[in-house]
């Protein structure tokens, strides 16, 4: 009943489609140029993405992090390694850039030689005050020799901040307006403005300007992104149609196709804008994605028309067949695909719940646009020439089938014995699979801000913030000996781990103050003593200076402090060994019934996000096998042929994960896409396949060998066109310099490139191993929906 009522609808939705195509093209149109007006409300991302949702623990702690001190990552760092630096006129051009960079209003501030200030003790008011570093501008060797030497010998606070003692690097420390740093005004700032006021420094001085910061960072990955998107999208179109034009021979057909693609990258970007979501380094792959799941949309039509042309020369006829026999398989394979991207909603992670709507609503538009515009057009049109329909003959695509043919019917022993070997290396390699927590390991390697990233690690040990909040649970208890010391206890473990740079906290200050008191000899850049502790802090709370200094370690109640450290991009693994050996010293150092103290910061928040997100990997990937099941169960109502067609699928999942713990690409973001993505396409040839074999059936009066060999040469065909397009169209994301891309590109690839084999070789392997199993009317029930109409069933052989 259900499956007559689908072909009524599909005939009805031909008639509607072909009697009133004016309109529909109109419809098209308009809903064009509307989404098109949505452009102007795209939004590039200009913070981090967070991989926790808002309501996540870690959240909530470096929430309450920034409420207390403020946006952590607002500081744009510019260094120079040269000793040319320290003559006069380059050591005094290095001063005016750090001038020139505070005048601009979205900089905070800056700290630098230039406005470098000493804590000096005045003897007669006994009490602490800043004095300028450089009191007048130096215009001999001799006095920059003096400055330099100070800086580097009797200035220990600034050590790591602005100067590495050992290579004589010195740096400049910008630090942005918080409200600004997370806005599109940064963005502008650093390409345009810093950027510009760099390049002329470093072409009046010859001196090479480093430059890096997690604002900075953001900016140029971000843009990095942005001359991705219109490359992704060439790319795409180039290689789907030369392959289309390659298969087809016909520039019509190709033009076609291209036009619907086309207008389905229009309807991406629409969408974005309509549903106001930022471009991600994930949202930026829908548009490509949609041009490389449509083009085999566009193959079934055409191929389809064209077929029905050949036949019968009618060309409403063939229109109207089209519509009604393809249009119900291709919305199956377009609901899986979808349901594929569609699982990643249920993720709880912003970045891919909003990557799996768009995805979703995009594939299923592309559907749509390609069943209404390829008829409609092709009614405009004349009637393909012979010489179009050649490539329905194409002798090398019958040896190709006729291979996998040969294979199924004389060597399914052989598929089976390697089909168990890829899937016992594959589990090996599967325990092979580490997971990455870098939040620059994608970034483009090549790239100068990559190669000023590692410069900044090498010469000051890190550039990822790391924060340790310590609550002292009472107003002013930052300040007591006892927690300055259980700080600076924690502060030598930090010192000890080679992957974190020096911490940076009040004890620096409380260090930094008793020198001062002793006339700035260096060697007393130490905690006070019991004894010194009083009259030192005395002539502290005297100090207007050392109030504005505090600022930036402690809140305004005393009781909150915060300890620094900067970690460098290393492994995973790792990564978890410095946390559990802080937190094993924070737990041994602060007791917890009189501190509470947390670590947080951007380094860690992207590991555990990271880590959230592989547990929710599992998750979206069962919801899509469990979702394609029951849709399985839908069409076929056979339990065991439910199993027998998720083996071909879920087997290149599996060997694919097998090759990422083999070539050591570990599961990070943009790699967890892989498996929802390659198992929601895949399982359209699945579809496709046992739709026909089940016709085959039914015209064979159930004889299961002779049927799965026509169904065979009847899909093989399509089935090798449209993987070899999603093969290559996939492929295009190779070209990118983020390694992520690269490798989520390179991975599906190879996915559906193999689950297009296992669909064509094991899939018919495993029907007519297990015919006795399923060779009866009773196991493979009458479907509830026919995929492939039965006016399409081949002539009975009785």
């Amino acid at each position: 009943m259900v499956a007559k009522l689908t072909q009524g609808f599909w005939a009805k939705t031909a008639r509607i489609i072909l009697r009133n195509r004016i309109l529909i093209l109109i419809l098209i149109a308009a809903v064009t140029v509307f989404l098109a007006f949505q452009w102007e409300n795209m939004r590039f991302s200009n913070s981090e993405a967070n991989l926790l949702p808002d309501d996540h623990p870690i959240n909530q702690q470096y929430n309450a992090f920034l409420n207390l001190f403020g946006e952590e990552g607002n500081a744009v760092v510019l260094a120079v390694k040269d000793s040319m630096v320290f003559n006069p006129t380059n050591f005094n051009r290095w001063n005016t850039l750090s001038k020139q960079l505070d005048a601009f209003p979205e900089v905070d501030f800056v700290l630098s030689t230039d406005n470098l200030q000493e804590l000096i003790k005045d003897k007669e008011k006994q009490e602490f005050l800043l004095q300028p570093f450089i009191k007048t501008p130096p215009t001999t060797q001799k006095e920059i020799d003096s400055l330099s030497a100070h800086l580097f010998n009797n200035l220990p606070f600034y050590d790591n901040l602005l100067y590495n003692s050992s290579s004589q690097t010195i740096r400049t420390v910008v630090y942005l307006d918080q409200d600004l740093v997370n806005t599109s005004v940064r963005k502008d700032f650093i390409l345009k403005d810093l950027s510009n006021l760099v390049n002329e420094f470093e072409s009046e001085t010859s001196l090479d300007v480093r430059i890096s910061g997690m604002p900075y960072i953001r900016t140029m990955n971000s843009q990095n992104i942005i001359d991705e998107i219109g490359k992704f999208i060439l790319a795409a179109l180039a290689v789907t149609s030369l392959i289309f034009f390659f298969f087809f021979r016909s520039v019509r057909a190709t033009f076609i196709s291209m036009f619907v693609v086309i207008i389905g990258v229009m309807w991406a970007f629409g969408i974005l804008g309509l549903l106001q979501y930022e471009i991600t380094v994930l949202t930026a792959l829908i548009p490509p994605l949609i041009i490389v799941i449509g083009i085999p949309n566009c193959i079934f039509l055409i191929n389809k028309y064209q077929q029905e042309v050949k036949k019968h020369g009618n060309q409403a006829l063939s229109l109207q067949r089209v519509i009604s026999k393809i249009g119900n398989a291709t919305l199956m394979t377009n609901v899986t695909t979808a349901s594929g991207f569609a699982t990643f909603i249920i993720t709880d992670s912003k970045l891919l719940t909003e990557f799996g709507i768009v995805a979703s609503i995009n594939i299923i538009g592309i559907f749509i646009l390609s069943l209404l515009i390829i008829p409609i057009v092709y009614s405009f049109m004349a009637l393909p020439k012979t010489k179009h329909l050649k490539h329905l003959n194409k002798k090398w695509i019958d040896g190709f089938v006729n291979w996998m043919e040969r294979i199924v019917r004389g060597k399914r022993i052989s598929v089976y014995v390697i089909s168990v070997l890829l899937l016992v290396i594959s589990i090996i390699g599967i325990y092979q699979i580490n997971i990455s927590g870098s939040p620059i390991e994608d970034m483009p390697k090549k790239s100068q801000f990559f190669k000023d990233i590692r410069f900044f690690e090498q010469e000051f040990d890190g550039i990822m913030p790391v924060e340790i909040v310590v609550d002292t649970k009472r107003k002013n208890g930052v300040l007591k000996p006892a927690t300055l010391r259980r700080m600076d206890n924690l502060g030598e473990v930090i010192e000890e781990i080679p992957e974190l740079s020096k911490p940076v906290s009040v004890v620096n200050l409380i260090k930094y103050s008793k020198q001062a008191f002793y006339n700035g000899i260096p060697k007393y850049y130490q905690l006070p003593t019991a004894q010194e502790n009083n009259f030192i802090m005395d002539v502290a709370r005297k100090s207007s200076s050392n109030g504005d200094l505090l600022k930036s370690f402690v809140d305004t109640t005393g009781q909150v402090a915060r300890m620094t450290t900067f970690m460098r991009d290393v492994k995973t693994d790792r990564m978890e060994e410095i946390g559990e050996r802080l937190q094993e010293n924070i737990d041994k150092i602060f007791p917890a019934e009189r501190y509470d103290v947390y670590m947080t910061g951007k380094a860690l928040l992207f590991l555990e996000g990271t880590k959230y997100l592989v547990k929710n990997l599992v998750l979206s990937l069962t919801l899509a096998i469990g979702l394609i099941a029951l849709f399985m169960a839908y069409l076929f109502r056979s339990f065991r042929m439910i199993i027998i067609s998720l083996i071909p699928n879920l087997l290149p999942l599996v060997v694919t994960a097998g090759v990422m713990g083999f070539v050591g690409v570990p599961i990070k973001p943009s790699t967890i896409l892989v498996f929802s993505i390659a198992f929601g396409i895949s399982v359209d040839d699945t579809i496709h396949f046992l739709a026909k074999y089940r016709q085959e059936l039914i015209a064979n009066k159930w004889r299961i060998e002779k049927s799965v060999y026509a169904a065979l040469r009847e899909t093989g065909v399509s089935m090798f066109y449209t993987s070899i397009v999603l093969f290559f169209g996939f492929s295009v994301f190779v070209i990118s310099n983020f390694g992520g891309t690269v490798a989520l590109g390179a991975l599906v690839s190879a996915t559906l490139l193999f689950a297009m084999l296992a669909n064509l070789i094991l899939l018919p392997s495993l029907l007519i191993s297990l015919e006795r199993s399923i060779a009866n009317k009773a196991v493979l029930k009458e479907p509830q929906i026919d995929i492939l109409p039965k006016d399409e069933l081949p002539p009975s052989t009785e």
